[in-house]
């Protein structure tokens, strides 16, 4: 990988000879180069109604000295500019003093293939499948009043160069496809929307067979809102569904279980190791190792591989995430979940593929066992407090369980609850386990990173439900 190298006075041997500079005094450290180049186009009506296309590059350069950090980056890849940002970084760790780790552990397996998904597919096609989404559509039902398609695609090459002359390289590529609808009838205005993405070429979700099937959910829920009714809002039990419904386990319990966040003792799980924070039934893992999944990384932005880390094992919290920094600070190792947004951007501890092992039972049985409750499908906007676990999450699809059979499809309905505590009153299980199909980001101190959640159908025996109707 020569990307930034060959169009530079500054050499790799320059760089490798300036960050051992650098970094002698230093607990830990490192320079990171990134060039990431990222398009979107979004078709709304039949019309093509924004492309974008971005390229950057740049480098970051860091020192770490107990839990003191340095950082400088820019965007001039130079022998000038890294020179000057070694130097702001030694007049900022002078008086400190510390004992650079080498110790980096290295995989000869890949998690993705080295894809350029922008250069692949001419332009021209990817604006066609967009207009070709939005005229099957609305062959589908007259009922539909708007169509809105998008397509983005991101390659993102680093190299890190560590002390000792340690050098690390990855190159990333990441697409997303999302359909939503909105549908009217006898007065009556609703929405469903549908996405997909991964770590592969686009051809991998948009052939005309996989983006039809995008399409038809988008449409389904928007027809399933149609028939909505208001919620019901108490204590109620709830049967949550497998795949995207995990983005509750990754907000309201994943957070609480970085490694900065139980380090500082801010989190509520900041105290409980090998302690019981959750029914003997869960087990929840960390997963980057996922091959072209959407939080999957070959190495985090640290240069150590990615891992699979458990949790939270029969209801025990076993392990946190950890980046190298807080992995030193509390004595263990790094997991693989150093991660930042863009070479502007520190890393620090961050989910990848969050989500929870299957349990025995079926979803099914779960219903069965509810006389009063609600099925939630879909989950759109959320909020969590960390340092409690306190959430609300709001339904983008839910149903009306009564006497153990699935009813009516219900709009506005909220959980509102504490992560700790929820994990606590799962009773139930299932054996159907999904991950979500590709479309997870996740934001933490301003930074946005791509992730994937996960799980199977649970039963929870006690939540609080926001709706409207009492």
């Amino acid at each position: 990988m020569n990307t930034f190298f060959s169009d530079t006075d500054l050499t790799r041997e320059k760089a490798e000879e300036l960050v051992s500079e650098t970094l002698k005094n230093c607990d830990d450290g490192e320079l990171f180069f990134e060039h990431c180049k990222s398009e979107s186009f979004v078709l709304d009506d039949n019309k093509i109604k924004n492309t974008s296309y971005d390229s950057s590059i740049g480098y970051g350069l860091r020192g770490v000295t107990g839990d003191v950090i340095s950082y400088s980056h820019s965007n001039e890849i130079s022998k000038k500019s890294l020179t000057e940002a070694s130097k702001n970084l030694l007049a900022s760790l002078r008086n400190k003093n510390g004992v650079i780790d080498n110790s980096s552990s290295r995989s000869n397996v890949k998690m993705y293939g080295d894809i350029n998904p922008i250069e692949a597919k001419p332009f021209n096609e990817k604006i066609s499948i967009l207009k070709d989404v939005d005229e099957y559509l609305r062959k589908k039902d007259s009922c539909i009043k708007q169509v809105t398609a998008s397509i983005s695609g991101e390659y993102q090459e680093v190299e890190i160069i560590k002390s000792n002359n340690q050098n690390f390289q990855d190159i990333r590529p990441l697409v997303r496809f999302n359909v939503s609808v909105m549908v009217e009838k006898n007065g009556r205005k609703e929405t469903g929307s549908y996405g997909t993405g991964g770590r592969m070429n686009y051809d991998e979700y948009i052939a005309s067979h996989n983006w039809k099937k995008i399409c038809d959910e988008a449409y389904r829920q928007a027809m399933v809102n149609l028939e909505s009714k208001p919620a019901p809002a108490g204590e109620m039990k709830v049967v949550l569904g497998p795949g995207w419904p995990g983005i509750l386990l990754h907000e309201a319990i994943g957070h609480g279980l970085e490694g900065d966040f139980n380090r500082k003792k801010t989190s509520a799980f900041h105290n409980l190791m090998n302690e019981k924070v959750a029914s003997e039934h869960v087990t929840v893992v960390d997963d980057g190792t996922i091959a072209n999944r959407r939080g999957s990384l070959t190495i985090d932005d640290e240069g150590t591989p990615s891992s699979r880390t458990v949790l939270i094992e029969n209801g025990i919290l076993k392990n946190y995430m950890q980046d190298r920094m807080n992995a030193r600070l509390m004595k263990t190792k790094s997991t693989g979940n150093g991660r930042r947004e863009s070479f502007e951007c520190m890393p620090m501890p961050r989910m990848t593929n969050t989500f929870m092992l299957n349990g025995k039972h079926t979803q099914e049985e779960m219903i069965k066992s509810v006389d009063k409750g609600i099925f939630a499908v879909s989950f759109g906007g959320g909020q969590v407090d960390i340092t409690n676990g306190k959430f609300v999450f709001s339904c983008t699809e839910a149903y009306e369980i009564n006497n153990g059979k699935i009813g009516s499809p219900i709009k506005g309905a909220t959980l509102i609850g504490n992560g700790p505590d929820i994990l606590t009153k799962v009773s139930m299980v299932g054996n159907d386990m999904q991950l979500d199909p590709g479309i997870g980001t996740c934001g933490k101190n301003g930074q946005w990173v791509p992730v994937g959640v996960g799980q199977p159908s649970i039963l929870v025996d006690e939540i609080t439900v926001g709706g409207t109707q009492l």
